[in-house]
Order: structure tokens, then sequence, then C-alpha cells
């Protein structure tokens, strides 16, 4: 029999290098960010400045080994960050969650050591990087694409479009998953590294969004891209396992930018209330109030507890299709929720850009939808449990 009085480490419990990681991204988030959420919001425009502290912070290859010039952490780590830096503005949390979930981590499952030390050690020093999978008729259908890439030689030949590719106008180097072999289905797809600069790539349209709107979500264009073999990322015919591997843990990833939304709203809606004053008390001071605040705190903890759980089954090597999908699930309906709560506490103000929880509640609602919709996630998990 175990002692009575040994305790289980709750998910929440960090480690020492965790602790000052989420420390860190908490004080950059506040000191550091926070200033310019208004003007990048309404700019619809990351401050070029920034993003070079991202990098100088260790923030953009959290996961990458030292040797490639990166942090040498761990997943829980990245997800720790992207919900720190979230709580504050969503447009940075997903400009960081893209390159460490996505990006980073389809090179490090992937990418050969020659293209690793190519690619990852600039990505996580200096160049931003973008995962270009969606198109005008393969969104839910991730694998219904047009974009082709016809062999030439020690070259292949891109020519299509992607749509909605987030860190677009920032990004140099592009993740670009494209049919050889359209009869094939998805067993014609392969992953290409594409740069910024290469002839016949373009960066187009820049989508004017609800939410996230600093985050620069566009169009791109091929038009006879040559690429060379040597910037395939794993085997050819096999990038539908490159993408929907990795998009797996970027699930978890958008989990975390939205308990980091949950958490922002909370925070602003808890610290209002006790400021407030009406019929001579503080609102916190009604029951009513102190209800909601009540719901918000255990919703808030429960989505929390979701990611973590997914992110932590991950690190360990075990199988988390499940836990990804209910963390994304949930933690997307916690943060539109709580962020619409908060507005409703902080009434007339609430809905004003004076105050920070309507961009909250404006950013929450892309998490129903990209990454794989919340309908996506509801079959992805009755797949799982009605075949055990």
């Amino acid at each position: 029999m175990t002692d009575s009085t040994q305790r289980i480490a709750p998910l929440t419990h960090l480690t020492e290098d965790e602790q000052m990681l989420k420390d860190a991204a908490a004080e950059f988030a506040d000191t550091i960010i926070k200033p310019k959420v208004h003007e990048m919001d309404e700019a619809a425009k990351l401050d070029p400045e920034l993003i070079k502290q991202f990098f100088e912070m260790g923030f953009m290859g959290i996961e990458v080994p030292e040797k490639f010039n990166g942090g040498g952490g761990t997943f829980f780590m990245s997800i720790l960050a992207i919900e720190q830096i979230s709580r504050v503005d969503a447009s940075c949390g997903v400009f960081m969650d893209v390159q460490n979930t996505l990006v980073n981590n389809a090179f490090l499952r992937w990418g050969t050591e020659e293209i690793n030390d190519r690619f990852l050690s600039q990505l996580s020093t200096e160049k931003v990087g973008a995962y270009c999978l969606s198109e005008a008729g393969s969104g839910s259908d991730a694998f219904a694409l047009k974009c082709s890439a016809k062999e030439d030689g020690d070259h292949y030949i891109l020519n299509g479009t992607k749509l909605w590719i987030t860190n677009a106008n920032e990004a140099d180097i592009f993740l670009v998953f494209a049919t050889i072999n359209p009869d094939a289905g998805y067993k014609g797809i392969t992953g290409f590294i594409v740069e910024r600069g290469m002839d016949g790539f373009s960066i187009s349209k820049k989508e004017n969004k609800l939410g996230i709107r600093a985050s620069s979500t566009c169009e791109l264009l091929f038009e006879d891209v040559r690429v060379p073999k040597e910037n395939i990322l794993g085997d050819i015919g096999k990038g539908y396992k490159v993408a929907i591997e990795t998009l797996n843990e970027g699930r978890i990833g958008i989990g975390a930018q939205m308990i980091g939304i949950a958490q922002g709203s909370y925070d602003a809606a808890l610290a209002y209330t006790q400021e407030r004053k009406q019929f001579g008390k503080a609102i916190s001071d009604f029951q009513g109030v102190q209800f909601q605040l009540a719901q918000m705190a255990t919703e808030l903890e429960m989505a929390r507890l979701l990611v973590y759980n997914a992110a932590r089954i991950k690190e360990a090597g075990q199988p988390f299709l499940k836990e990804a999908a209910m963390a994304k699930y949930y933690s997307a309906e916690v943060a539109e929720k709580l962020s619409s709560m908060a507005i409703d506490l902080f009434g007339g103000y609430g809905y004003v850009k004076e105050y920070p929880v309507e961009k909250f509640y404006r950013d929450s609602k892309i998490g129903k939808i990209y990454e794989g919709t919340s309908n996506m996630q509801l079959q992805t998990i009755s797949k799982i449990i009605l075949n055990g």
C-alpha cells in the first residue's frame, strides 16, 4: 500500500525549467507586448521590432536542439509560452504557435540532418516559418489539393495557390504541401520547402479579419516555382503523414492559445468587478456576479487541464489524437464563452475598444475554425471512442 500522505503531482505542476520559461513569457507579454496590442490590432500588423524580440528571447525555437541554435526545451514548454503570450495578445500567440508546434515540429520529425542544419538554425534565430496546406477547395478536406509539383531534373516545378496562410507576410521559409500525382490522391502529396524570393513565388491578398488581426493571413501564388529536390521534407508521396501528424500537435498549440484568451478574459473581468461600484458597493459583492466568476474560473481550469493533459501525453510518446481533439474543441468553446461573459460583466465598457475584452471576444472565434473546425474535432473524437 502507498503512504496516504503521498500526493500525485497535478498536471499543472511545473518543473523549474518550465516555471522559468512560463515566467519569462508572462513578463515579456505584460511588459513588451501589452503596450503594443491596440496599435497592432488597429494596424492589422505585427510590430517588426517585436518580431526581433521574439527571436532574442528564444521563443521561436523552444524545442529546437541547441546544436541548431534552439532552446533545447520541450513541447510542453512551448505550450506554456503560447498560453502566456495569448493571455495578452492572441495574434502574437499564434505567431509563435505556428513557428513552434507546426513548422519547427515538422522539421524536427521529418528533416534530415542537412535540412535541419540549413533551416532549423535559421528558424530558431532569425527567420519566420509558415505552414502552407489549405486551399480554396481543401479546408476540412485537407488532402483535396490542387497545388501541383512536376518533376524536372533536379527540381520540382510548383504551380497553384494556397489560402489562409498564417505568418505569410513575415515568413521567409514556407513548408508547402503539393501533389506530384493527382491520381494517387493523398499518396501523391509531398512537402516542399519554399524560400522567399524564389522566382514565381509571391504573397498575394492579405485577409481583413474579425480577430487576431495583427497576425497576417494571406494567399500565396506559385507560378512555375523551381524547388530543388534537396528542399523536400520527408519522403516523396508521404507529405500527408507530415501534414496530419504535425497538425495533431498543432491543435494542442491552438488549445494553449484559447486558454490564454480565456485567462485574459477572466483576469480582466475579475479585476473590473472588484473595482466597479454600483448601489454603493463593488459589483463583485453581488452573489450573481460571484457565481459568474466562479463558473468562469471552473471552466477555465477544465480547459487548461485538457490542454496540459494532451501536451503531457504527446511529450511522453503516447497516442494523443483523441486528447488533442478534445483539448482544441473544448478550449475553443471556453474561450468564446468566457470572453463573452467578460463583456457582459463589463457592461457598456465591454463593448468599446478602450477595454480589452471586446478584442478577446473577437480573437476567440477563430479557435473553432482553424487547424480543424470544431465539427472535425468532434468527428475525430467520436470515431476513436466508437472504435475503441
